[in-house]
């Protein structure tokens, strides 16, 4: 019996040296190890053996059936490899490897930054949790003021707020510098709002602050005149509509023209031909008072900015919603 298995083992190795295809693999694997291949008949035989030799041909057998099981498998797993290789093109160039961008409210406001920058402004930042005293009663809206209203704040504790602007910057630089000041006041900003199409809870902006002796209406429009030809072109016109902000006198909305449309009337400016883009004034002399300032030797102006609105504007975006919700298709665009 010993002799039979070791015949059966050369045999195998003999027969699995011919083999030249996966056909003729699988053929072999019939003849060995299916339930009427060889090694299932020398198993039959064990009938015949006396039970001293058994666990000794019992175990040359099971080491046979491995013994081919595993060269089978080695073989299948080497003409695998060989025929994933031959599919490789190996001419083909390499694949580039994926590229972040800067999102588009990153891109827009480093332009809005640089062209603030290049009129003269230094940027100023300040905390995003913010004291109701600098958010409202330091910019004149005291308690219980109806222009809190405005505002859809959301409340931590009765003095402490997320802040509705990044005015309260304004403030603060006021508090620990002298003028002449010229910055502008990035940040994100949150409000009580439902999200839309045209509306976020969370959003950004940019404010501005000019404080200096004999600062005028004027030297505000010609600031937001000059960003806006800068950002849409030299093309596009600005008008100022008159408003009210606790914290300016006389205050106003300004209005770019259509940067879709210039003009002619489309769905995004509802057919008006004008965008309605923030609000701006000059700096009311009760804020002044809070830091020190003496009004009847200084004036200035202060304006505000959605960068959220004018990337909309900038890129012939329709939805707000599309910045927050991370889509790479969207993201990749820029």
């Amino acid at each position: 019996m010993l002799h039979l298995i070791d015949k059966l083992k050369d045999k195998f190795e003999n027969d699995l040296a011919k083999v030249q295809s996966l056909p003729e693999i699988e053929k072999l694997k019939i003849q060995y190890t299916s339930r009427k291949g060889k090694v299932a008949e020398l198993f039959n035989q064990m009938k015949d053996v006396s039970s001293e030799e058994r666990p000794q041909i019992g175990k040359k057998l099971n080491e046979l059936k491995n013994h081919i099981n595993s060269k089978i498998d080695e073989y299948l797993a080497q003409v695998k490899t060989k025929s994933a290789e031959s599919q490789l093109d190996l001419t083909l160039p390499g694949r580039n490897p994926f590229v972040g961008r800067k999102h588009p409210l990153t891109k827009t406001l480093e332009e809005m930054k640089s062209i603030f920058c290049r009129m003269g402004f230094s940027i100023e930042d300040g905390p995003e949790i913010e004291t109701d005293y600098y958010c409202f009663e330091a910019l004149n809206i005291p308690k219980n003021h109806p222009a809190r209203d405005m505002q859809d704040t959301l409340y931590i504790t009765d003095d402490i707020v997320l802040r509705t602007h990044t005015s309260p910057v304004q403030v603060r630089v006021m508090e620990k510098t002298s003028p002449p000041v010229k910055i502008i006041a990035p940040g994100r900003v949150y409000r009580r709002d439902t999200p839309d199409a045209s509306h976020s809870p969370f959003f950004h902006q940019v404010e501005g602050l000019v404080v200096d002796e004999g600062i005028c209406f004027g030297d505000l429009k010609g600031v937001i005149t000059g960003f806006a030809h800068k950002m849409f072109g030299s093309d596009i016109k600005v008008r100022f509509r008159p408003s009210f902000f606790p914290f300016t006198e006389p205050s106003a909305e300004y209005d770019f023209i259509c940067v879709f449309c210039r003009g002619k009337g489309c769905r995004v400016c509802k057919n008006t031909g004008w965008v309605e883009i923030s609000g701006a004034g000059m700096v009311d002399p009760n804020v002044f008072k809070y830091v020190n300032y003496d009004s009847e030797k200084y004036t200035g102006y202060a304006f505000g900015m959605g960068v959220d609105r004018i990337a909309m504007l900038r890129y012939g975006i329709y939805d707000i919603r599309l910045f927050f919700e991370n889509d790479v298709r969207f993201l990749e665009q820029f």
